[in-house]
């Protein structure tokens, strides 16, 4: 492998390889939102799971908190399948970011691979936002939203 021996080749390499950088930022951004949403269903859950075991809670209270925690496990599939998703883009545009560079930079005929790489991270990312509009619907149904008195 040869790699350039200019620095006018390296440079526009560089600046190549640090286009998909900005959907990079959108991933993480993203990725800690989602976490934020994770460890707040968690709290919720074991909220639930510790006033179930503690016992004296009336019947019908308790089959409206397991019904909750149904709801709870879905959100928290989806957020982990979110999260999941997100990581395997960010991989595949880091893998983009590596490829662009080498391709610029070196003898290496790559950039089919470069291509793929980046349009399935952007398909991930894609993925992703679809896991987490599902579960802010199924957020949002948890919610009971009390009607306002006619006035």
């Amino acid at each position: 492998m040869i790699f350039a021996p200019d620095l006018a080749t390296v440079t526009h390499g560089i600046q190549l390889a640090v286009a998909p950088v900005f959907l990079m930022t959108a991933v993480s951004g993203m990725i800690a939102a989602v976490a934020g949403r994770l460890a707040r269903i968690i709290d919720r859950a074991r909220l639930l799971e510790n006033r179930l075991e503690a016992g004296g809670i009336e019947e019908s209270r308790a089959i409206t908190m397991y019904k909750e925690l149904r709801q709870l496990r879905r959100r928290g599939w989806l957020v982990n399948s979110c999260i999941a998703l997100l990581t395997f883009c960010a991989i595949l545009i880091g893998t983009t970011i590596v490829l662009l560079f080498l391709g610029e930079t070196s003898d290496l005929s790559i950039p089919r691979f470069a291509t793929m790489s980046f349009l399935s991270g952007v398909a991930f990312f894609l993925l992703a936002l679809l896991c987490f509009l599902a579960e802010t619907v199924v957020a949002t149904r948890l919610l009971k939203f009390a009607e306002l008195p006619a006035k």
